[in-house]
C-alpha cells in the first residue's frame, strides 16, 4: 500500500481508567465516520470500556483483538489486555487502574516499535501512583526517551502557539543546575528540525526565554542569561538557526510578541505551560519532539474530580489525535522529498570535464 493511500493506524493508551481517560477517548471516537479518516487501536479492557460507555450513554461497538496487527479498517479496535472483571472506582486511583495504565502504555509502545501502529496518543496518567508501582519515570517524556534511546523535547502546540520546555518534571530548586549551554543548543536544534520536518515551516524563528526575572536584568538578578543562554543562542545563530533572546518571560506572552515567532523555548515547566494552558485552553496538544516515532497527548491530567460525571471535554484529546495524524503525513512527505532530491552531478576532477554534458563535436 502506498503512503498516500495508507489509512493511518492510531494507537491509544488509556491512562488511569478511574480518571477521565476512557471518557475522552470514547467521546473523541463517537462519530460513526471517524474510521473513514484513520484506524483507531485502543490498548485497554473491553469490560471497562463497556461499563463506562453505558455510564456516558455512548453508542460504540469495539472489535476485540489480541494484538495490534489484527486491527481492521473501518472499526474501533480494542487490544483486550485484560479479559477479567476489574473494579472501577471513578475518581480514585487504585492498584488495578495503575497497573493497567502501565500495561496499556507498554503494550502500545511495543506496537509502535514493531510498526503495528503509526502514531501513539496517550491518555492522562497518574505519575505518582505509577512510580509507586515501579514505573521509573516522572512522566511520558522520560519513558519514551529511555525506550527509544534518544532525547526528546516536551512541546506544547496549537496552530498559533508552540511552546517547548528545557526542563520537565523536576523541583524548582534544581532548575538552574539542569540548564547548560550544550543542552540548550541541542534542544533548540531539535525544535528547529521538528518545525521543518513535522510542521512544514521552512525557516523557523525561535524565541528563547530567560531563566531569571527580567531575563537577569544584565546580571543583576542572575547570570544564567549571560553565561549560558546568550552564548548558546549566538553559536546557533552563527550556524544559521534563527534563535532570538533571551526574552523576559513575564511580558513575552502578549499576542503582538509571541506571534512573531514560530516556537518558544521556555526554561522550565511552569514558565512555558502556565501561559500556554491559559491561552490554548482545551485545544492544546502535548507532542514529544525529537523522537523517531510520533506521540501526542492532551494537555491536561486525569481530572479525578469530574471522573464519571459526564463533564470531561474531549477537545484536547481529539486535537491530539488529528495533530499526530497531520505530523505523520508531514514527516512522511518531508522524508519522501528528501529521499528524492536531485543528486549533484559527478565532475571528473582530474580533467575538469563535466561528465553529464555531451562532448563537443568538431565543426
Amino acid at each position: 500500500m502506498s503512503q498516500k493511500n495508507h489509512k493511518i493506524r492510531v494507537g491509544i493508551s488509556i491512562g488511569d481508567f478511574n480518571g477521565i481517560g476512557p471518557e475522552i477517548i470514547m467521546k473523541s471516537l463517537k462519530d460513526k465516520t471517524i474510521t473513514d479518516f484513520f484506524t483507531p487501536i485502543i490498548f485497554g479492557s473491553g469490560k471497562i470500556f463497556t461499563y463506562q460507555k453505558n455510564i456516558f450513554k455512548l453508542n460504540l461497538n469495539f472489535n476485540y483483538i489480541n494484538e495490534a496487527s489484527q486491527a481492521q479498517e473501518g472499526k474501533l479496535n480494542m487490544v483486550n489486555l485484560v479479559k477479567e472483571n476489574m473494579n472501577v472506582e471513578l475518581g480514585t486511583p487504585t492498584e488495578e487502574s495503575t497497573k493497567l495504565a502501565i500495561s496499556s502504555l507498554e503494550a502500545a509502545t511495543e506496537a509502535l516499535i514493531k510498526n503495528e501502529i503509526d502514531v501513539l496518543i496517550t491518555a492522562p496518567i497518574n505519575k505518582d501512583e505509577m512510580m509507586k508501582m515501579g514505573f521509573q519515570h516522572a512522566g511520558h517524556t522520560g519513558y519514551f526517551e529511555e525506550k527509544f534511546n534518544k532525547k526528546g523535547l516536551m512541546f506544547l502546540v496549537t496552530e498559533d502557539l508552540k511552546v517547548a520546555v528545557s526542563t520537565h518534571h523536576i523541583p524548582v530548586a534544581h532548575i538552574a543546575e539542569n540548564i547548560s549551554k550544550e543542552k540548550i543548543k541541542k534542544q533548540i536544534s531539535i525544535l528547529n528540525q521538528t518545525l521543518i520536518e513535522d510542521f512544514c515551516i521552512q525557516k523557523p524563528k525561535i524565541a528563547v526565554l530567560g531563566l531569571n526575572p527580567h531575563a537577569g536584568d544584565g546580571g543583576v538578578i542572575g547570570n544564567e542569561e549571560i553565561d549560558i543562554i546568550s552564548p548558546a543562542i549566538k553559536e546557533l545563530s552563527d550556524n544559521d538557526i534563527l534563535a532570538f533572546g533571551p526574552f523576559p518571560a513575564d511580558s513575552f506572552f502578549q499576542p503582538h510578541k509571541y506571534k512573531n515567532f514560530d516556537a518558544i523555548l521556555a526554561m522550565y515547566h511552569d514558565q512555558g505551560l502556565a501561559p500556554f494552558k491559559t491561552i490554548a485552553y482545551e485545544e492544546g496538544v502535548n507532542y514529544t519532539a525529537g523522537l523517531p516515532f510520533i506521540r501526542t497527548s492532551p494537555d491536561h491530567g486525569v481530572a479525578y474530580d469530574i471522573a464519571g460525571k459526564n463533564m470531561a471535554d474531549e477537545q484536547s484529546f481529539t486535537e491530539a489525535m488529528f495533530t499526530a495524524i497531520k505530523i505523520f503525513k508531514n514527516r512522511t512527505e518531508y522524508n519522501e522529498l528528501m529521499s528524492n532530491r536531485l543528486q549533484p552531478r559527478k565532475i571528473a576532477i582530474d580533467n575538469g570535464i563535466d561528465e553529464d554534458l555531451p562532448e563537443e563535436t568538431e565543426s
